[in-house]
């Protein structure tokens, strides 16, 4: 018999603890998988603009971490706390290479439409080249025709594209986590988790939920 889970991910592009629960999480729904198939997983992806006060061109990135964190110091421990996560799960993320600190309410619209058009695996791909093309090759994911760029990039048509375009951009509302923060993972609306957590967690979580609704794996 199939059974259901939904999971929901609140998360930022900026955010780098975002892309590296975005693998455990995926590590961990693997192995729900291979422990029992007859689980199907939907993943609603929610938005949360961590900083919408920066102006829509953004903020030099170094400058903006430097006030943030107090020191250069700072910043070097930061950052490197953040790569030895990131390499774990084989990421890359290149912080030398960044230069601006976007405003991320475009590509906050834009993957909303996305996800309302294509399958998951297809908007997921999109929100997997926003990371990449954030961390990686330091694109500003801030601007439209970076967006439009990656959206081409990721095959979806010069329809979908310019009918994006054309709806009226209105603020960009976040999903609540409750100040919780991101990533934050809601199972089936009701058992929650904040923070990159590992994959193992995050597997738990799911079972305990399966549990709860009497479906015990």
């Amino acid at each position: 018999m199939t059974r259901k889970m939904n999971i929901e991910v609140f998360f930022d592009f900026i955010c780098p603890w975002c892309l590296i629960g975005k693998r455990h999480l995926q590590t961990a729904i693997q192995k729900l998988k291979q422990s029992d198939p007859d689980v199907v997983v939907n993943i609603q992806w929610r938005g949360v603009q961590l900083l919408p006060h920066i102006p829509l061109v953004g903020v030099p990135f170094d400058a903006f971490y430097l006030q943030r964190l107090g020191s250069s110091t700072a910043v070097r421990m930061r950052q490197t706390q953040v790569r030895q996560a990131a390499k774990a799960v084989n990421v890359d993320i290149d912080f030398d290479r960044i230069r601006r600190m976007p405003n991320t309410a475009m590509a906050h619209h834009f993957f909303a439409n996305i996800s309302k058009i294509y399958h998951l695996d297809q908007s997921e791909r999109f929100l997997d080249a926003l990371f990449t093309a954030y961390f990686h090759h330091s694109e500003n994911i801030g601007e439209l025709a970076t967006l439009q760029k990656i959206a081409m990039y990721c095959g979806f048509s010069d329809e979908v594209v310019e009918g994006i375009l054309a709806k009226p951009f209105v603020p960009f509302i976040s999903a609540d986590t409750g100040g919780k923060g991101v990533p934050y993972f809601v199972f089936d609306g009701s058992f929650a988790m904040a923070g990159a957590q590992p994959a193992s967690a995050l597997y738990q979580a799911m079972l305990d939920t399966l549990q709860a609704q009497g479906q015990m794996v």
